[in-house]
Formats: structure tokens, sequence, C-alpha cells
């Protein structure tokens, strides 16, 4: 009982003292009066305190609430009382005032954003302004204080970062209790209800009968939970509804206000001040309503025709992106998606002629629908939270840098603050920038910079005999003629000693090719010409061979093994020259391959090696003979015949008549 009344006359005290610093607005005042206390024991006294004071400037100072609040916050930065004290009061004040006040008092929350953001207040204060908006909500009307409905809701949204979970519909729910509710006499159409018909043209009227009334108002139902249509039965009246709403809409045009202004002040009487203009306030509704009569006055209206066309382009989106929680099921077909596309250019077309500025709001639209699928990833991606770029690392004077130097930085706080930057820290200024100009290693290893590997051709012949017993220049051959050869994986049974002839005898063979390449391309006959120089061969030089190989076989060295060519070879290489592509054959297939991707697949490129051609090459055909090089230099079962056979399997029937034509 004592420590209670300890606690209430050490309450009466600080409500006095408080009265006192807030009347001059001294929070050292009020600090230095409680600095005796103990800190647990003042805290829970000021907060009783302040809410005391509180009540008795509900009924006597009404019009200074918000400087009391600003007094408490201030009071919260020297821990004279809990951080959750400002939000405290502001729910005491949310419930005892009128709404008409409370919304004139939002303002005041709603321009302290930044400092409810404050590291002092945003932890322990954020429970306690969710709870306190929740309860106005609860109070408000969302048909008739729909403003004020909004401005708390965009208030949360400021105020709570994007990765808040409370704030997110993480699992992509609808609210299925947003039903709308409509119905009447189906016996008797609308035209029978109103006095006048709805006009579109001085001679064509339409009928506005319950019928259309009830197609239209049921459309809310797909609207409110898009995953009907993906049921086929709902799916049918799903399309049979939209093509008659929007079968009416295209059918009456609305005038643009000039327009019916003009005709207004046709209409005005002679001699009279009234003016009949309009005024230029768009008016908004929150909820339109369902009744019969209605139907006719809602489609004359623009707003109307707008909110319902927009809900028909949210949900086309809906049915047509990628949302992670969307079921297996849960997919359009083809003929669906086509209808999709189709309907929706002519709900776009419906929007740029509804005035005012009919064009203009359409293009709004669709580049607020092409921002939302940024956020549809965002979520598919599990809402990672937003973090703000750190400022750049500025470059420092001499002086400091000579400062640094006497006194280094430990490496954990270095690579602590790359990490941060999503870079990595390697010891030295250089190496750190070389390692992080591109994060991904294996794509920096394909960039066109590092495809330094020569022609075959042009490695091989030319620079004299001597750099065949280099062993360096003997290394790179062996590597380069089991990658573009055909005459370096043969078989053979009779092995080669010595690296340098082998290398002589290759270098000899791929002359001839180069040699035997060029007459045909002289002479436009590539196939007849190969074929008479592998038969115009001398015998001295396969004799030469033979001693050769006898020779080498009689020398016994402990180098590594290299196949030799040999007769059968020989027939092999004959048979490669007559099916490998001339230049020419090269260019006139090319100048026919249109679809060269197709093709690419077909014959085993990946799709980064498809975007590698692309890049590299500016037209179709250029594309495609870089390709198609590749392929031949490269595949061992690369042939004119099997080109012909798989062409012709893919019906590429102008470049397989190309390229027998060029043969």
């Amino acid at each position: 009982m004592e420590d209670s009344l300890g606690f209430d006359e050490l309450r009466v005290n600080f409500k006095n003292a408080l009265s006192k610093a807030l009347g001059s607005n001294d929070v050292d005042f009020l600090d230095s009066y409680s600095r005796n206390v103990n800190d647990g024991d003042r805290k829970a006294a000021m907060d009783q305190a302040f809410r005391d004071k509180l009540l008795d400037l509900l009924v006597e100072e009404p019009d200074t609430l918000e400087n009391y609040i600003q007094f408490c916050i201030e009071c919260c930065r020297h821990h004279l009382v809990t951080p959750t004290m400002p939000v405290v009061l502001l729910g005491d004040i949310f419930d005892a005032l009128t709404l008409n006040k409370c919304e004139k008092l939002f303002t005041y929350v709603e321009k302290g954003v930044n400092v409810w953001r404050e590291e002092l207040f945003f932890g322990a204060c954020k429970n306690n302004l969710l709870r306190m908006c929740n309860d106005l909500l609860r109070r408000l009307s969302r048909s008739q204080n729909t403003v004020f409905c909004g401005r708390i809701l965009l208030f949360l949204a400021k105020f709570f970062p994007f990765s808040e979970r409370s704030g997110l519909n993480i699992v992509s729910e609808f609210n299925l209790e947003n039903v709308t509710e409509f119905g009447g006499d189906s016996s008797s159409t609308l035209k029978d209800a109103l006095d006048e018909d709805l006009v579109i043209t001085e001679d064509k009227k339409i009928a506005i009968d319950y019928n259309l009334y009830c197609r239209f108002w049921s459309l809310q139902d797909f609207f409110r939970n898009p995953n009907n249509c993906y049921s086929k039965i709902q799916w049918k009246t799903f399309v049979a509804h939209s093509g008659s709403v929007l079968s009416a809409f295209s059918s009456y045009k609305l005038e643009a206000v000039e327009l019916q202004k003009s005709k207004l002040n046709r209409l005005k009487p002679v001699g009279t001040d009234v003016e009949m203009t309009e005024s230029k306030e768009q008016h908004y509704f929150a909820k339109f309503l369902t009744n019969q009569k209605l139907l006719e006055l809602q489609l004359s209206d623009s707003n109307f025709r707008r909110c319902v066309l927009i809900q028909f382009l949210i949900l086309f989106q809906y049915l047509t992106s990628t949302v992670k929680f969307k079921m297996e099921t849960q997919e359009l077909k083809s003929d669906q998606l086509d209808w999709v596309k189709e309907t929706t250019s002519l709900v776009y077309k419906l929007l740029g002629e509804t005035p005012m500025d009919g064009k203009r709001f359409a293009e709004c639209v669709k580049s607020i629908l092409k921002r939302e699928e940024h956020w549809n990833s965002w979520k598919n991606d599990g809402c990672p939270e937003f973090q703000k770029p750190k400022p750049p690392v500025q470059t420092e004077s001499t002086d400091e840098v000579r400062r640094a130097k006497k006194r280094r930085r430990p490496v954990g706080d270095i690579i602590k603050e790359y990490k941060a930057q999503d870079k990595d820290f390697m010891g030295n200024n250089e190496l750190t920038k070389l390692w992080n100009l591109c994060p991904d290693n294996l794509a920096a290893c394909r960039t066109k910079e590092r495809d330094f590997m020569p022609t075959l051709e042009s490695y091989m012949v030319g620079g004299g005999d001597s750099r065949t017993s280099c062993g360096g220049w003997g290394w790179r051959a062996l590597r380069l003629l089991a990658r573009r050869s055909p005459h370096f994986f043969v078989h053979t049974n009779n092995p080669i000693g010595r690296l340098t002839d082998y290398l002589d005898d290759m270098v000899k063979r791929i002359s001839r090719d180069m040699a035997a390449s060029a007459a045909a391309v002289t002479n436009g006959d590539a196939n007849t010409n190969n074929t008479d120089k592998v038969k115009q061969e001398p015998a001295e030089e396969e004799i030469t061979e033979e001693q050769m190989e006898a020779d080498l076989i009689k020398e016994e060295n402990d180098i590594d093994q290299v196949p030799d060519s040999t007769a059968e070879d020989e027939d092999k290489e004959s048979r490669s020259r007559v099916t490998m592509i001339t230049p020419t054959q090269l260019d006139t297939l090319t100048a026919k391959l249109a679809d060269w991707k197709k093709l690419a697949a077909k014959l085993g490129f990946k799709p980064d090696e498809i975007q590698f051609f692309e890049s590299e090459n500016a037209t179709d055909a250029a594309r495609a003979k870089n390709m198609l090089q590749l392929w031949f230099d490269d595949d061992e079962d690369a042939s004119v015949e099997n080109l012909l056979y798989i062409m012709e399997g893919l019906k590429m029937v102008d470049a397989c008549e190309a390229l027998k034509n060029a043969q």
C-alpha cells in the first residue's frame, strides 16, 4: 500500500511539473525535476502523468493537442517516457474525438511519418500505430468516408516497409467477400421501366433488357475471383457475357464533353442569364449502384465505362501472367489465349474512344499494368527486402591516404564492406578491380575478347619447317588438331614414333586441303576437283610415307605415341574432302536459309551459342554462315549429305534446292 501511495504521489508531482514544463515548452525543466528518481519508476509515473494531463486538455484546451504530442516526442528523445507514449496518447485522442475532428488530427500523423520511422519509435510503436489505424477504420464507413479510409491506408503503406509481412498478400488470395448483389423483375425489360430509350444516334436506338443487365453485373463475380475462368463451363459463360457487354460499349459511342456543352447551350432559353455549363470537377464513386433503372445512365458515364474496362485488363493480366501460387491446372489453352489477346486490343480501343483524353488515358493504363508485372515478379521471388544502395566510396586526399597507411583498417572490416556491395576483396586493388569486373566468371570466360584461338590453316601453314621441332608450338598444334582437324582421331595400326615427323605430315595434309579448296572455288566445281586431286596424288608420296613409317618403327623413343595416317586414312580423307561444303555452296545455302535458328538447334547448338551468333553478326545470312562453318569444323559427322538429310527432315525445301543446285 505504501508503494502504491508513493507511486500516486509521484504521479501527481510529475503531472504538476508537466503542466509547468508544457507551458514554457521546457523539457530540461522536467528532466531536472525527475532526475533523482530511478529510471524505472520515473518512466512509469511519467507515462501515467502524461495520460492524466491529456484528459484535462481534451476538456479544457482541445486545440493544443498537437503541441502536446510534439512535447511528448521530445520527452521520449530525452528518455523521460517510454517510446510508445506518443502513439498511446494519439490512440486515446482518436477514441475521444468525433470523426470530423479525427480526420483533421490525422493530418498531423501523416506529416510525422518520418518521425514514426525513426529507430527510437519504429520498433516500439509499429504495433500501436497499426492498432490505432485499424480502430479508426472500424469506425469509418467505406462508402461515406472513402477519402479518410484511403488516407489511413496510404499512411500505413508509407510507414511500413515493402517487406513487412503483415501488409503483403503473400499467397495471392482474393477478396471473395466483395460480392456484388443485383436483381430485379426478369419479366419486364428496362425499356418498359424507363420513360425514354437510350439513344445512340438520331436514327438508331439500343434496348437494354434484363438479359443484358444480368450479364453485365454477373461479370463482377469473375473480376473478384479470376480463378473461375479456369473452369470450362465458367469460361464459356465469361466469354459470352463479355462479348455482350463489349458489344454494347462498341455500339454506344460516348460524346465528348465539349459536344455535350454545345448541345446544352443550344437548348438554353433566350433572354435568360442562367448559364447551363458543367463543372470541370470529375466525380468518382468507389462502389457503383446496381439498380436496373440506372444501367442506362451508367452506360453514358465515361468514368463508369473506364472502371469496367480496366477490370477486364486486370483480369486478363492475371490470367496470362506467371503466378507462383497458381496450380498446374490453372493455365489457359492456346485458343483461350488468342481470345484474350483479341479482347485486350478491343478494350484498349474502347478506352481510347472514351472521352476525355481517351488515348492518353489508355497509354497511362498500359504503363501502369506494365509496371505491375515487375511487382508480380517481385512477389514470385518471395518479396525480398528493398535496401537503399550505399553511397560509393569517395577518393581521399593525399594527407588522408597517408594517415590511413599509418593506421590500417582490419581486413575483416574491409571484407565486410565489400560484401555489402556484392563484391569480393582480393587483398590488392588491381586484383580486386579485375576480379569484380564480371560477377559471373563463366560468362566472363565466354566473352568475345577471350576467344583468341587461331584457325587451323593460319597456325599450321607458313612460318618455316623449323617450328615443328619447337615443343611449345607442337603442344599447341596438337590441341588445335584435336579440336578442328578431321585427320587427328583416325584409326591406325602403325603408331608413329617422332612428334616432329607427325607434325610435318600434318602440315603437308592441311596445305593440300587448302589448295584443293582454293581450286574448287576458282573452277566452280568443288567435288570434281577434289576427287581429281585425290586421284592425281603421286605414288612417290605413298612410297615415301611407307618408308618413313618403316624407319619410324625402328626408332625407340620415349616420346608420347601420336596416331599416324595410313592408306585407309587417305581414303577417308578423300571422302571427307568430297563431302565438305565449299564457300560457293555455303554462300548459296545461307542466302536461302531463313529459319537458321531452327537448324542450329537441330545441329546441337545451345541457346547461348545461338545468341552469340545473333550478337556477332548483323544479318541472318551471316549468322547462318558462321553457324555452319563451326559445325563443319567441329562435328565429325558434318557433311553435305548429312546437312541435306537434316534440312529435308525440317522441311526446308528452298534451302535444300539451293544446296543441290550449287553442287
